[in-house]
């Protein structure tokens, strides 16, 4: 089937070695905006035209990031080929279907594994495996488990499954997809491609995306290095760069509040429960306003819900008072029930429950707003706690030389509401998982 489109124009050179190598097992690492996933999508799309029985099976870890990641990835690289004409692209189940021969991109998360054996291939045979976000997953055993249930089959004379693999280095060195990457390097049949913005020759990232990774680099080059150029820098001990919370006595006369947000880590017995007032400017400052907390430590009657949400709610009153914008949010551990009941109970008023996550996954929203140079805190005296608590906020030095690092569990409530903030008002932010959202010219996924 012919395309009538110079795959050079889409595809930087850098990846020339790795498409035109014969190697059955293609891994592509590295930092944001290395248009690894888009060369991966051209390249899949290129091929599969290319057979008449071949289908092409692209997986994430968990089903729900289909619709906005590879899915999307996949569709934009037909348009980018012009043959949109020649699919048909359904969402319940996703699929993108070949009109005249009945084969398809079929797209499942490999959280169930029931998801993949429900998958009924009409036509012909699965030639093409793509694994996004490899360091999503737990371990290669994981993934092996599906791969091999394909490549076992037998497929035609000279016909191979292709396995694709993609995803951005974890900072921490001793995960197990940085330790499984460098034992695949030089193996017979396999792969290895490292690649950054820097490779993006064809000037497919905008020039803002460009400025926002100065900014990075100038901030906080340690994470300019992992984010963006894929290095594994290692945790170190302090979790945040606190240069990077910027003080100031007064609010900014030229870039005003727009918006305010509450979140609220709650604890009981011997644990303290605080509550941050989090403004957000028009150019996207992100200003802590004020800090309520309270310590049980040393009280011999200790506070119970109905006595802690008539304070945060005064609180909360008090600060809508003096800075009279709109209210983005409330927001609480999912886990806490029992002051979310209360504020419901007590004054009809909901809190939104935030899922926790991986521990460095939820710190890394945070860092990615440190890393803009947007956090700052008005500097007084009530949130002082909150800058002492980060400054102590440290790596749990036992768990660092493994695929799940901890952070020592003291002091650390302000820590822990202020990662519930950016994680709750993400895209509000501009983050995804964590990630400055790319702006790019044409859309560049990787």
């Amino acid at each position: 089937m012919e395309i009538n489109v110079n795959l050079d124009n889409l595809i930087n050179p850098h990846f020339d070695n790795v498409l035109f190598s014969d190697a059955l097992n293609k891994v592509l690492e590295g930092g944001r905006g290395s248009t690894k996933s888009s060369v991966i999508s051209i390249q899949l799309v290129t091929d599969f035209l290319m057979d008449p029985h071949g289908n092409a099976l692209v997986m994430r870890k968990v089903g729900k990031n289909i619709g906005l990641s590879v899915y999307e990835q996949i569709k934009w690289a037909i348009y980018e080929l012009h043959v949109e004409s020649q699919f048909r692209f359904t969402t319940s189940p996703y699929r993108i279907m070949h009109k005249k021969t009945g084969t398809a991109f079929y797209f499942s998360g490999v959280d169930d594994p029931q998801k993949l054996k429900s998958i009924i291939i009409a036509n012909g045979y699965v030639r093409w495996l793509w694994f996004e976000e490899l360091a999503e997953f737990g371990s290669w055993e994981e993934i092996d488990t599906v791969r091999l249930s394909f490549t076992r089959k037998n497929l035609p004379p000279g016909m191979h499954v292709i396995t694709y693999c993609s995803y951005n280095p974890p900072r921490n060195p001793y995960e197990w997809i940085n330790q499984w990457a460098d034992s695949r390097r030089g193996m017979a049949n396999w792969y290895v491609d490292h690649s950054t913005y820097k490779d993006d020759v064809l000037g497919f990232l905008s020039q803002d995306y460009l400025d926002e990774i100065k900014v990075v680099k100038q901030n906080d080059y340690d994470y300019y290095r992992w984010m963006y150029l894929g290095e594994e820098v290692g945790l170190g001990t302090n979790v945040y760069n606190m240069d990077l919370f910027h003080p100031i006595k007064e609010l900014f006369p030229d870039d005003p509040l727009t918006d305010i947000a509450y979140t609220t880590d709650a604890g009981h017995i011997n644990s303290a429960t605080t509550c941050l007032a989090i403004g957000l400017t028009a150019r996207g400052k992100v200003i802590l306003l004020n800090t309520y907390y309270y310590s049980p430590a040393k009280q011999v009657r200790k506070k119970a819900p109905s006595d802690l949400v008539p304070e945060i709610h005064t609180f909360e009153e008090n600060m809508n008072g003096e800075y009279r914008v709109h209210l983005l949010k409330r927001t609480i551990d999912s886990a806490e029930g029992a002051l979310r009941n209360e504020f419901v109970k007590e004054y009809n008023e909901q809190w939104h429950g935030v899922a926790k996550k991986d521990e460095a996954d939820m710190i890394d929203y945070v860092s990615s707003l440190l890393a803009q140079g947007r956090v700052y805190y008005m500097d007084i005296p009530a949130n002082q706690i909150f800058i002492e608590q980060h400054r102590q906020y440290q790596w749990d030095q036992k768990t660092i030389q493994s695929d799940y690092p901890k952070v020592v569990k003291v002091n650390d409530h302000t820590p822990d509401a202020f990662k519930y903030f950016a994680i709750d008002n993400a895209r509000k932010l501009g983050l995804k998982q964590g990630k400055a959202i790319a702006k790019a010219k044409p859309k560049v996924f990787g």
